[in-house]
C-alpha cells in the first residue's frame, strides 16, 4: 500500500469526507467494472458500487492492513454483488436460462451493442455479437464462478489476490476457475453450433 493510501485511510478513519472522496476517485472505475461484470447491467452496477463505498466508509475500521486496500475493497464489492444477486434471484424467481433467453432475443432482433475497431461491417457485426454472447455467457454462470472469471480473466488479478479476496485456497480457486471456463466453453460452443 502506498504512503498516499495510508494517509488517506488514516484520514477516512477520522471521518474526513475529503479523504474519502479521494478514495472513491481512486477506486471508482475498478469497483464499477467489477460490479458491472457481476450484475450484468449498468443500473444495478451503479447501485451496488454506491453501496460498496458507503459500506467502506462505515466499516473502514475493519480494514486491518494485512492485505492491500484494493484487495479488501474487492472483497467488499464481491460480497455486495453476491448479496444483490441472491436478492434479485429470490425476487424475480427466474425460470429460463438467461443465456438462452439473451441469444434468442438477440438472434430475433439483431440487436447488438459495443464498439469495435473492425473495418468491415460483417466482421464488426460478428465481433459485436460475440462480445454480447460472451457477456451473456458470463452472466449465466453462478455468482461464485462469475466472480472468479471476472477477477482472473477480465480484471487480470493474480491468484494470490483472488485468494485474498475470496478467502479460498489457491487450489480451490484454480479448480473452480477451470470448471467455470469449461462451462463458458460449452455455452460458447452451443452458440457457435446454433448459428
Amino acid at each position: 500500500m502506498s504512503l498516499r493510501e495510508r494517509l488517506l485511510l488514516r484520514k477516512v478513519r477520522q471521518r474526513d469526507e475529503k479523504a474519502f472522496q479521494e478514495i472513491v476517485e481512486l477506486y471508482r472505475d475498478r469497483v464499477y467494472n467489477l460490479t458491472f461484470r457481476m450484475m450484468g447491467n449498468a443500473e444495478d452496477a451503479e447501485d451496488v458500487a454506491q453501496e460498496v463505498f458507503i459500506s467502506v466508509f462505515k466499516n473502514i475500521y475493519s480494514f486491518r492492513g494485512d492485505a492491500k486496500f484494493s484487495t479488501w475493497l474487492y472483497r467488499v464489492a464481491a460480497n455486495h454483488c453476491k448479496n444483490r444477486i441472491k436478492y434479485l434471484a429470490r425476487r424475480h424467481d427466474r425460470q429460463k436460462d438467461q443465456f438462452d433467453e439473451t441469444i434468442d432475443r438477440d438472434q430475433a432482433s439483431g440487436a447488438l451493442m459495443g464498439p469495435s475497431s473492425s473495418p468491415r461491417p460483417d466482421a464488426r457485426l460478428e465481433t459485436l455479437e460475440l462480445e454480447q454472447v460472451m457477456r451473456a455467457a458470463i452472466q449465466s454462470l453462478d455468482e461464485n464462478q462469475r466472480l472468479l472469471v471476472v477477477l482472473r480473466d477480465i480484471e487480470e488479478l493474480s491468484y494470490e489476490e483472488i485468494c485474498a479476496i475470496t478467502e479460498l485456497p489457491q487450489g480451490t480457486v484454480k479448480s473452480r476457475l477451470h470448471r467455470a471456463r469449461v462451462e463458458l466453453r460449452k455455452k460458447m460452443t452451443k452458440y457457435v453450433k446454433g448459428r
